[in-house]
């Protein structure tokens, strides 16, 4: 299987294998309704810059865009998996592999 990173820094694998970004930054387009007691909602509509299918190739994406579409090409890392690894600041450092939608 290949993989293709879209977004916009270096997914780690706890075994180690590196995923840079592929330059193309996968986005989903938002749109807000009207304030009402200061709360509004967020409408998500159309994903951005995700290539075409291309078959053996996962894309990888942020969650965001992941639970925005049906895809079963995409991919976004496990970052809340029990065997993520994060440093002493609770950043995240690797995960164990990627979630699909």
């Amino acid at each position: 299987m290949k993989y293709i990173n879209c977004t916009p820094h270096p997914i780690v694998l706890n075994d180690g294998r590196r995923f840079e970004p592929s330059g193309s930054v996968a986005r989903v387009g938002t749109s807000f309704t009207s304030f009402e007691n200061d709360v509004c909602s967020v409408v998500y509509g159309e994903l951005e810059n995700v290539p075409a299918p291309v078959e053996d190739t996962l894309y990888i994406v942020s969650a965001m865009v992941l639970s925005s579409s049906d895809r079963k090409d995409l991919v976004a890392p496990a970052t809340g998996h029990p065997e993520t690894i994060r440093n002493e600041k609770g950043w995240i450092v690797s995960v164990p592999g990627f979630v699909r939608g």
